[in-house]
Order: C-alpha cells, then structure tokens, then sequence
C-alpha cells in the first residue's frame, strides 16, 4: 500500500507544548474519558478549572479540535465544576440535556480550558452553565441539566482530584 500525500503532512502529530502550571491528570468519567483524554484540572480556591491539550487524536480533518471531542468536554466540565463549587453530596450526574454553542476554533496543539457555574440545584436535578476556551479565546459556551443520581462511595469526598 503506497502512501499518497495530503495537506496535513507537515503537521506534527505529537504535540510538545507543556500543561500549565497548577493543572493535575484527573480520573473522571470512566473509560471512555479516560481512553479520549487525558483531562487536567486545577482548584483556584473558588472555582475548578478544567483543561486538555488538543492532540492529533483529537481533531478532524482540518486539524482542529472534533467538535464531539469539544461536546465530551462539555458534558464533563459541570459535574466536575460542582464536585468543588457546591456543598451537596458526591453523585453521579447522568446528563439530560446539553445545550452547546461552538463559538470558535481549537486547533491542534490548542490548550483548551473550561470552568462552570451550578445555577440551581433541586432534589432531584443540576442546572449549570460554562464557558470554554482555546488558548484564551471563547470556544464554547455550554449549559446542561444534571439528574442528582446514585451516590459515588459514601458522597462525602470534596476533594475526589486530590486537588486542594
């Protein structure tokens, strides 16, 4: 089988550029987040900050970041957000509805970077928004509902990233 050439030869398919300084590898999200990340976070003391590099394996064609890869991101960034932002119990959080506004690009080697907000929470659900970036610039904005399901262990662990 012979190689043929295409227009995206001459882009390296590893990326170099370091994580930035704070951000730790986090466990979240089972194998099919840990297969298509890694995710990075970093607690400011008020907010958790949610990260990943865009490698090769992330991008599409035009090698920018696949917009499914940008909508798993998402989907992850407002659970984890009220791990740390919110005084309820540990759950997992079956999503319900995510809403996605792609607002612009995350080329390869792109550090894209999230935080949410949890607006409200009731028995039985979590209302949370977010912004994401990629390097620095708007990406995404997001927001979702959240059901308040099964308790992860005992619910009572505030730091499951080992971040604070």
């Amino acid at each position: 089988m012979t190689h043929s050439s295409t227009p995206f030869d001459d882009i390296a398919s590893d990326v170099a550029d370091p994580i930035p300084e704070g951000f730790r590898s986090i466990k979240v999200g089972g194998q099919f987040v840990s297969h298509n990340g890694p995710l990075y976070a970093k607690w400011t003391g008020e907010r958790l900050l949610l990260g990943f590099r865009v490698e090769q394996r992330h991008t599409n064609p035009l090698q920018m970041c696949h917009g499914g890869m940008l909508a798993t991101f998402a989907d992850m960034l407002i659970p984890c957000a009220a791990m740390y932002q919110q005084d309820i119990e540990r759950r997992f959080l079956p999503t319900i509805s995510l809403q996605i506004d792609y607002m612009g690009a995350a080329p390869l080697g792109s550090w894209v970077q999230g935080e949410a907000s949890v607006l409200r929470t009731t028995r039985n659900l979590l209302f949370g928004q977010g912004l994401v970036s990629a390097d620095g610039e708007p990406a995404l904005r997001v927001s979702g509902i959240f059901k308040m399901g099964q308790l992860i262990g005992d619910g009572k662990m505030s730091d499951p990233f080992g971040l604070k």
